[in-house]
């Protein structure tokens, strides 16, 4: 059966490939192979900078091109070709430096240095920098500018809905009224905290050999000063050098960037229940796209469908990423090979959350809020004004204000007449009595629509 989005295992290459297709160029099986070869490639370079290393001699402009073309250059065919490889030596570093080797001996400038590509490397100061530049380069390129979008699709909803007041809902019962706009306010500055540390989130790596102590390193060139040569090449592949290390970089900054997606993820889910439930409650409508259908038997629906496979795909993410963040950091002594399959499924993890991502921003899209609904419950719920009532109260000194409006309102119904009634026979000031009669539901909303048009002015 031919590969195709009809015949993939996974709904990631399959049913939801279009929406993943900007991953495959940072975590593909190809992109795998191209991120190794850069790291292989920058070390050689590393080495031919270092004039101690006289038997990798300066690089002059023509060879230091071919080198970056190796790399930069790396297609289809040449990853069937470390394929190939790999079919003989069983050990995918090693068919990535064959194939190195085998592409510089075109090159008859760089015959000399064939055998310094993979120097005193062991596999895992190729993999961590490669998996390192992989998860950077896609958080950086794909997921961060979506969740932006996102976040400011968001926030431009908040700030549009500021001052459109609705009746809340704590415990799932009628509460001191709000804005639509302030609940989304509330979301976007949860989901700016998380990204500013998905974003800041420190990327490490390592190169020093079998236990991570330069080994084989100084035997060979006991005068090189190889802590410091290793932490130039890291920091010019854009990665922080962690000195301290065992044959593998420990993963604890894989898992701490796990759990900031995890928990911007969270966020979302949150938000989809919530956006579902106004939803239902008819506080937000969706508008039609034509040629839809909502229900197989029912035309009548419209249902709330990108906000549920958000919700869903979200759940898969945080499934995935939290396995890796807890996972990862645990090795057996000095190495064991336990994270090798675990890391190829980093992408899986990425392309839950970005396939939510987008069904979230296309749900935003559909939705119009109904004032009329929203202004229906705030006139049914005339209760929800016992709080500024009997706080009112408590300034001006009525004994047991809030004995005496938990008796006029829990668990009833209290129509404006009635409160009003309630109002009129207190002992308060008239300016304060005058205050409280013109409250209605609607207008008891603080300074929420205040705070939800800050949103244009976040950082």
């Amino acid at each position: 059966m031919t590969l195709s989005p009809l015949t993939a295992v996974s709904p990631v290459d399959g049913r939801y490939a279009r929406h993943t297709e900007a991953l495959r160029a940072h975590f593909s099986e190809q992109a795998l192979m191209q991120a190794r070869v850069r790291v292989e490639i920058a070390w050689l370079k590393a080495l031919a900078e270092e004039p101690a290393i006289k038997e990798v001699p300066a690089l002059g402009p023509d060879a230091a091109a071919f080198l970056d073309r190796i790399a930069g250059e790396f297609d289809t065919p040449d990853a069937e070709r470390v394929k190939a490889i790999e079919a003989t030596t069983n050990h995918d570093v090693k068919a990535i430096e064959y194939y190195i080797k085998e592409r510089m001996a075109e090159h008859t400038g760089l015959a000399g240095q064939i055998e310094f590509v993979h120097f005193a490397c062991t596999s895992e100061d190729i993999n961590n920098l490669a998996y390192a530049l992989m998860v950077r380069e896609a958080r950086d390129a794909v997921m961060l500018p979506v969740l932006r979008e996102l976040s400011g699709a968001l926030a431009s909803l908040g700030h549009d809905l500021a001052g459109q007041a609705m009746l809340a809902r704590t415990h799932g019962q009628p509460a001191s009224p709000t804005t639509l706009g302030k609940e989304l306010a509330n979301v976007v500055a949860r989901l700016d905290r998380q990204l500013a540390q998905l974003a800041g989130s420190t990327i490490l790596g390592k190169i020093n050999g079998a236990v991570g102590n330069f080994n084989a390193h100084v035997v060979t060139y006991p005068e090189v000063d190889w802590p410091a040569l290793s932490a130039r090449m890291i920091r010019g592949l854009g990665i922080e050098p962690n000195p301290y290390t065992t044959q593998i970089e420990p993963h604890d900054f894989l898992a701490e960037l796990f759990h900031a997606l995890t928990r911007l993820n969270t966020v979302l889910i949150d938000v989809s229940r919530d956006i579902w439930g106004y939803i239902s409650a008819g506080y937000f409508r969706q508008r039609v796209v034509a040629g839809e259908v909502g229900s197989s038997t029912m035309p009548h629906k419209v249902n709330p469908i990108d906000f549920e496979n958000a919700e869903g795909n979200l759940g898969l993410a945080n499934a995935l990423l939290d396995h890796l963040a807890s996972k990862l950091p645990i090795s057996r002594f000095q190495r064991d090979l336990t994270d090798s399959t675990v890391l190829r499924n980093i992408g899986v993890g990425f392309a839950w959350s970005l396939i939510a991502y987008r069904s979230f921003i296309r749900g935003l899209g559909k939705l119009d809020a109904d004032p009329v609904r929203m202004q229906a419950d705030l006139d049914a719920n005339w209760e929800v004004l016992a709080e500024a009532v009997q706080t009112v109260m408590r300034r001006h000194g009525v004994e047991a204000p809030y004995e005496k409006l938990k008796g006029l309102t829990r668990g009833q119904r209290v129509s404006a007449e009635r409160l009003r009634e309630f109002i009129d026979g207190l002992e308060i000031p008239e300016d304060a009595r005058a205050r409280l009669r013109e409250l209605t539901p609607a207008s008891y909303i603080g300074l929420a629509t205040e705070l939800a048009s800050q949103l244009r002015n976040r950082a």
